[in-house]
């Protein structure tokens, strides 16, 4: 492998305790894969050159923003498409029930093994990207489960369960306060969901439906709020993050920024001069 080639892989957790999820992310130029096979589903999104890849005994290329899914068990192989330019992916393998909760109807059979889905693809892109940097548990197992189903529903043959989910209010209440308990080490959503006899799908939708945002979006922005709090007494932001059960100051500035527009830095600075330089002290000390 040359300079320009380069392959990372993360390994993230559906829940603290819950299976692990392989992210890979992959530039080649010249890089062609010896045919292979995968446990799990290949789900990628091609996000520059074109690949080529051999698949079910023929021939399909991907270009930028295409979603490929490659099912379990096929032998397939990839490589740039034009021998002059390479090819950058980002794939993720997911097991099969990710792919099922919210169906009817067995496995998933994707009759094309590229897809043209533009409003998936990024969200895809950008969750891998956002999840590869940061493979928070609960923010794994929040969105990925989310998007495979809706990847499932849109183009597989599997049929859609019905999204109603009675007493989505209180289900969504129960959820909220266990993970504010729980805020340094939230439990899974599975083992949420098993006690409120529910799949993880039905969580998620009766949590989004009450709430407007996911379990993980709705737990980071309490973490904000209570990292404002600490950081008003004086604390650094690398503290305040172990306390508010972030990752570290990264993950707590990416958020403080979402909620806030600021960094927590910023926030604190602020802050504390405003406490040392209550309103009007210049005032007074013009008018003498």
């Amino acid at each position: 492998m040359n300079e320009r080639e380069q392959a990372t892989w993360t390994r993230a957790r559906l829940g603290r305790c819950g299976p692990p999820l392989d992210l890979l992310t992959a530039c080649f130029d010249t890089h062609v894969y010896a045919p292979h096979a995968h446990d799990e589903y290949t789900i990628g999104v091609t996000t520059g050159g074109c690949e080529a890849i051999d698949y079910r005994g023929g021939l399909i290329r991907s270009g930028p923003g295409s979603i490929v899914v490659l099912a379990p068990g096929e032998m397939h192989t990839g490589g740039p498409a034009d021998p002059c330019d390479g090819y950058s992916y980002r794939a993720l393998y997911a097991e099969s029930s990710l792919l099922t909760d919210g169906t009817l109807g067995g496995l998933p059979h994707f009759c094309e093994a590229v897809l043209d889905d533009p409003e998936l693809s990024t969200a895809l892109h950008v969750t891998h990207t956002e999840l590869s940097a940061c493979p928070d548990p609960l923010e794994t197992e929040s969105r990925l489960p989310w998007l495979l189903t809706a990847l499932a529903r849109r183009h597989s043959t599997a049929r859609a369960v019905n999204d109603t989910v009675p007493g989505a209010d209180h289900i969504a209440h129960v959820v909220r306060d266990r993970l504010a308990d729980e805020l340094l080490a939230p439990p899974s959503l599975a083992d949420l969901a098993a006690e409120l006899d529910l799949s993880r799908y039905q969580l998620l939708r009766a949590f989004r439906t009450a709430m407007g945002i996911p379990p993980y979006a709705w737990l980071a922005q309490h973490r904000v709020a209570r990292a404002r709090r600490l950081l008003e007494t004086g604390l650094r932001p690398a503290e305040v993050a172990s306390l508010v059960g972030f990752a570290d100051q990264a993950h707590l500035t990416r958020w403080f920024r979402r909620v806030l527009g600021v960094t927590p830095a910023a926030y604190r600075t602020s802050v504390r001069n405003d406490v040392q330089d209550p309103p009007g002290r210049w005032d007074r000390h013009s008018s003498t």
